[in-house]
């Protein structure tokens, strides 16, 4: 059994997401379709991670399998002629048998992009910031993040996930003339969550609280003491370390 590991960049505007689902379009079922055209039978595609509604990739990590042996060059170029625009395969590359996309992975990083100025080229793929960040106060907010805990409270309601504590290794926010982007790298993530957490620090930015007020939201264990929960547009998925 032969087993094939991708890095996958995708648009997801036009998505529900990249798990699959009834009656609505997904990145997994797009891709997997593509693949089982080309190698003529079914595969199953396993993903490094789910991506909500609306929200990319830049280093999306995928496997499958299949019983022969594939020329990968030739299978790369023909899955991208086949996929759509805003679906590509970067690399794609034999692996051990053994390898899982999702349950070998040890840190994803997020990168989430906020532009300070209305423009329409950057409409899709970022939200526009309508007031000042103190980006130093944030950012000592932000530190207070990094350790493993039970992050429950930025997590999408309704979710019904058994384990809630993750490990976020590290967490920052970056500022230039034109953009804000905030980078985040985790062992996993609840639903919703890293969205939940953007927005609550820029409410506790706005409001000018301090680290205590977001370890009362921590402790608290509960979604509705979070702030709100930024666009999915500006989010993405930039890579996945094994």
């Amino acid at each position: 059994m032969k087993n094939y590991k991708l890095t996958i960049q995708y648009d997801g505007t036009s998505y529900c997401g990249w798990q699959i689902q009834k009656n609505c379009p997904t990145i997994q079922q797009i891709i997997t379709d593509s693949i089982q055209i080309l190698v003529r039978k079914e595969i199953n595609l396993i993903g490094s991670g789910r991506t909500d509604s609306g929200v990319h990739a830049l280093g999306q990590v995928a496997n499958f399998k299949i019983d022969e042996p594939l020329d990968l060059y030739k299978f790369k170029f023909s899955l991208n002629s086949v996929l759509p625009k805003d679906i590509s395969v970067l690399t794609i590359e034999e692996v051990g048998e053994e390898f899982h996309a999702r349950f070998d992975a040890k840190k994803r990083t997020y990168m989430y992009l906020f532009s300070k100025f209305k423009s329409p080229f950057y409409k899709n793929y970022s939200s526009h910031l309508f007031h000042k960040v103190n980006v130093e106060n944030i950012n000592l907010l932000t530190k207070a993040l990094c350790k493993k805990d039970d992050f429950i409270s930025f997590s999408k309601t309704g979710s019904d996930e058994p384990n809630t504590i993750c490990t976020i290794h590290d967490a920052r926010w970056k500022d230039n003339k034109s953009f804000l982007l905030f980078r985040i790298e985790a062992d996993r993530y609840l639903r919703g969550m890293v969205r939940a957490i953007v927005g609550t620090l820029l409410k506790l930015d706005k409001e000018k609280k301090d680290i205590g007020s977001l370890y009362e939201i921590i402790s608290s264990k509960n979604r509705e003491n979070a702030g709100f929960s930024v666009p999915a547009k500006g989010l993405f998925l930039y890579k996945v370390r094994y």
